[in-house]
C-alpha cells in the first residue's frame, strides 16, 4: 500500500486491476484546460477528476473558490470509478503535485488509506518510458460502493482559526508564495495579505530541481525549521483555497511529521468577511 508518494516505475508495476488512477491536471486560469489536456494524452487507463467539479464544492461567496465537495458525492465519483475499501488511488498532474494532493488529501479525509501522488507526474512517467493514451479510460474495476471510513485528514473552521488569534494552541502554516503572503501581487482574491501571526512556507519548496518531492530526511529537516520544536499536531495548513496547502501536509506526512490539520476555506474564504483581521508585510 502507498500512503504519500509512489515512483513511476513503483506504478508501472502495479497490476492493472489493483489501482486507480487519477489526472488531476488543472489550471486556475483556464478551468478547461485539465480535461482537454487529458483528452490528449494520459496515463493508460486514468481517469479525469476536474478541481472544481469533482473535488470542491458549491461556493456561496463566503466559503472560499474551493470549499469541500459534498462528502457523499465525492464517495459516489471514486466509487464510478472502481475504488473499493483496498484500492489503491494514484493521483497525478503535471506540476508537481499542486493539484494531485488535492485528491490524495480528500481520499483520507473520506477514511481512505491507500491514496498517493505520483512523484513527479506525467513528466516522471515519460522518462521512465511510460506511453500517453487519449483513449477514453475503461474502468479496470466495476463500480463499487465507496464506504466513508472515520477521517485520516481533520480540519480547522474559521471560527476556530479566528478563536486561535486570541488564545493561541496552534501555528498556521500559509502555502502561498511569499510575495502574495506579504499582500503583494494579489490576482486570486480581492484582499491581499495574511491572517494575522501565520507563517509562510511556500508548497513549491517541498520540491527539488526536478519537480519531485524532495527526500524524508531533507523535508523532515526542512519541516522541523518550520515548526520551531512544535509538534506536528499543532500545525494548520492553508493557502489560498484549499488546495496547495494540501501539498504542505503531504509534504509533512512523506517527512513522518503526522497529524497536522487543514483549514479547507483558506485565505479566500478568510478575506471575505471583512470582519476577520488582516496581516500584510513578511510577519
Amino acid at each position: 500500500m502507498y500512503r504519500t508518494l509512489i515512483s513511476a516505475d513503483e506504478l508501472m508495476a502495479l497490476p492493472a486491476d489493483d489501482v486507480v488512477i487519477v489526472d488531476c491536471r488543472f489550471k486556475l486560469a483556464d478551468p478547461d484546460w485539465g480535461h482537454t489536456a487529458y483528452a490528449a494524452g494520459h496515463l493508460p487507463g486514468a481517469h479525469y477528476l476536474h478541481l472544481d467539479y469533482h473535488l470542491s464544492g458549491a461556493k456561496t461567496g463566503q466559503n472560499g473558490r474551493h470549499p469541500l465537495p459534498d462528502a457523499e458525492r465525492l464517495a459516489v465519483s471514486l466509487g464510478a470509478l472502481g475504488v473499493a475499501p483496498d484500492t489503491q488511488i494514484v493521483a497525478y498532474d503535471d506540476a508537481g503535485g499542486m493539484f494531485a494532493a488535492r485528491l490524495w488529501w480528500l481520499a483520507r479525509w473520506l477514511g481512505h488509506e491507500a491514496v498517493a501522488v505520483l512523484d513527479g507526474g506525467i513528466p516522471a512517467w515519460q522518462t521512465a518510458g511510460g506511453d500517453l493514451s487519449a483513449e477514453e479510460a475503461k474502468a479496470a474495476r466495476l463500480p463499487s460502493r465507496f464506504k466513508i471510513r472515520a477521517s485520516l485528514a481533520p480540519t480547522v473552521d474559521a471560527a476556530g482559526v479566528l478563536a486561535n488569534l486570541d488564545a493561541p494552541r496552534f501555528a498556521v502554516v500559509d502555502a502561498r508564495a511569499a510575495d502574495r503572503f506579504r499582500g503583494e501581487n494579489e490576482t486570486m482574491d480581492p484582499v491581499g495579505g495574511h491572517i494575522p501571526g501565520a507563517l509562510n512556507r511556500p508548497f513549491a519548496l517541498n520540491l527539488d530541481a526536478e519537480g519531485h518531492f524532495k527526500a524524508p530526511g531533507v523535508l523532515a529537516a526542512d519541516w522541523q525549521a518550520v515548526l520551531g520544536g512544535r509538534p506536528a499536531t499543532d500545525i494548520v495548513h492553508q493557502c489560498g483555497s484549499g488546495v496547495t496547502a494540501c501539498h504542505n501536509l503531504l509534504a509533512m506526512e512523506h517527512a513522518g511529521l503526522a497529524g497536522s490539520r487543514l483549514y479547507p476555506g483558506s485565505w479566500s474564504e478568510w478575506c471575505a468577511d471583512p470582519a476577520r483581521p488582516v496581516a500584510t508585510g513578511s510577519a
